[in-house]
């Protein structure tokens, strides 16, 4: 199973700079035929300037490279098919898709206007929702592909001033598990990175020049590649990327307490049992189509090895 991308055509949302520019020119070097997608707008989403993403394919194309530029908007569907589109009139297929696509509104949820509220979220939430689904069906045909979508620490971690910013990001997990699921019979995989580099949006966050020196966008860029690559068999991760370092994100559950279920569980019950449902050593991990722990502890008290 190659690291290369050799024959295989990717598109890269949101690709004129930043994280996206370096995971496009690390996908052209490593093979892949890439269409690179960006409306050239700032931060916080407006404007337009297409020069962006023609300015990559050049660079690309310079370098020896095979790209093409699309500069639709993936907040919605009709965008999104737009760019699944290119990839298939240009190429005749589609084998990997990267949510890289995003904008920043920040405010505290008490000032944050709804209206930067949902821009936020058709950008990154539904931007992804319409892109996957736009390419599914290429992927589900021909038995083969990878998503990566870009999450955020302010998604599983929070952040302040990024109530908006922190649910697109952590809705987009949601997807992913449900979709690694439906993906694997048809060799589809889906994961996710959550990615720290210097960018225009990290430029804006207050971190310290020393900081922003070491994280450099480029040391992200080669996660996404492996989760892009037939190397790749793991689906439903999220990998944290930030100034070389790399490490995995995962949800867990405590062992918990069962009471009697035929019997009327009370406040005080629950308030005396906290302290041992909380007990995060007990902990252990979720997996795929995993519903938890609560058939582990039902048969445990009908054992009667564990009652409260």
């Amino acid at each position: 199973m190659t690291l290369r991308l050799d024959g295989r055509v990717a598109i890269i949302t949101g690709a004129g700079v930043g994280l996206g520019r370096e995971h496009a020119l690390l996908f052209a070097k490593q093979g892949a035929k890439v269409v690179v997608n960006d409306v050239g707008s700032v931060t916080s989403g407006e404007g337009g300037d297409t020069s962006v993403a023609d300015a990559l394919v050049e660079e690309i194309r310079s370098a020896g490279g095979t790209a093409v530029a699309n500069h639709d908007s993936v907040a919605t569907w009709e965008g999104a098919s737009r760019i699944v589109d290119t990839a298939i009139d240009n190429y005749g297929r589609l084998d990997i898709l990267v949510n890289n696509a995003g904008i920043l509104r920040d405010k505290t949820f008490s000032k944050v206007e709804m209206s930067d509220f949902d821009a936020v979220m058709q950008v990154h939430f539904w931007g992804t929702v319409y892109c996957t689904k736009a390419a599914w069906s290429h992927m589900v045909n021909q038995k083969y592909g990878r998503v990566v979508f870009t999450s955020s620490s302010s998604g599983h971690g929070g952040n302040f001033g990024q109530s908006n910013y922190g649910s697109a990001k952590s809705a987009m997990l949601g997807l992913m598990n449900c979709l690694a699921i439906e993906g694997r019979k048809n060799n589809i995989l889906v994961n996710s990175i959550s990615p720290a580099g210097k960018t225009r949006m990290t430029e804006t966050m207050g971190l310290s020049e020393g900081a922003l020196k070491l994280m450099d966008p480029a040391q992200v860029s080669p996660a996404v590649a492996w989760l892009a690559s037939e190397r790749c068999d793991v689906t439903a991760y999220i990998i944290t990327a930030s100034s070389g370092g790399f490490s995995r994100v995962h949800y867990f559950e405590t062992k918990g307490v069962q009471f009697d279920p035929a019997s009327r569980v009370t406040v005080e019950m629950f308030d005396r049992a906290f302290g041992e449902l909380a007990d995060l050593s007990t902990a252990k991990p979720w997996g795929l189509g995993v519903e938890g722990r609560e058939g582990e502890r039902l048969a445990a008290f009908q054992s009667g090895e564990d009652r409260h």
